[in-house]
């Protein structure tokens, strides 16, 4: 397991530079693996360097798709998130951080033609929202990209590509099922709309209320 301060989504993408002697050793055991894979769970307090962090019991499997030998054991990654996963229970940090996890797959919901219906809407919403933090002067994705027509994996596309920091992504992660990721991601949005909209009119802070 790697906890980190940032959380991963199935289906996008997290580069990793690698200098901690614990997870080269993670990296290493990957490598020599069938699959070179291994999980991602964000730190809800603490750091990343040095342990004593306490971590969220949900998470996502990140693969080894990449990955370049920088010397003295250190590696430059980059990983896909390709599925999510519960943590039943942790183990020993002995070397690295360890856990027994289960697959964590989204629990049905709205049929697809309904979720196709729901997925445009907050695509559009999405847009709008990228199209605001642009014109801010954010760097964030372009309002133009272009998703999957795959709701499951469209939810998760537009969650990671949202301005939004890590807490709220992991409120985006364990959302049970699309329709219910969709509804959360449209509720942040709005959210977010509003502190760019007051920014972009020369607001300094978040408006109360």
């Amino acid at each position: 397991m790697f906890p980190l301060g940032t959380v991963l989504l199935p289906g996008a993408v997290l580069p990793l530079h690698v200098f901690e002697p614990r997870y080269q050793a993670l990296v290493r055991d990957c490598l020599a693996a069938p699959e070179p894979e291994f999980g991602v769970v964000l730190i809800e307090r603490g750091f990343e360097v040095g342990g004593g962090d306490v971590r969220s019991d949900v998470g996502t499997v990140a693969r080894i798709v990449q990955r370049a030998d920088l010397g003295a054991g250190r590696h430059a990654l980059v990983t896909v998130g390709v599925r999510r996963v519960r943590v039943r229970r942790w183990l020993p940090d002995d070397p690295y951080p360890r856990a027994e996890v289960e697959d964590w797959g989204d629990e049905p919901g709205d049929a697809p033609d309904a979720l196709a219906g729901r997925l445009a809407r907050s695509v559009a919403r999405l847009r709008t929202t990228l199209a605001l933090a642009t014109e801010a002067g954010l760097q964030v994705a372009d309002a133009t990209v272009e998703l999957s027509d795959e709701p499951l994996l469209a939810s998760y596309q537009a969650s990671a590509i949202a301005p939004l920091g890590p807490a709220d992504l992991q409120r985006l992660l364990v959302a049970p099922h699309v329709a219910a990721r969709l509804e959360r991601l449209d509720e942040l949005l709005d959210d977010a709309d509003a502190v760019l909209r007051f920014r972009l009119a020369g607001g300094d802070a978040p408006p109360e209320g």
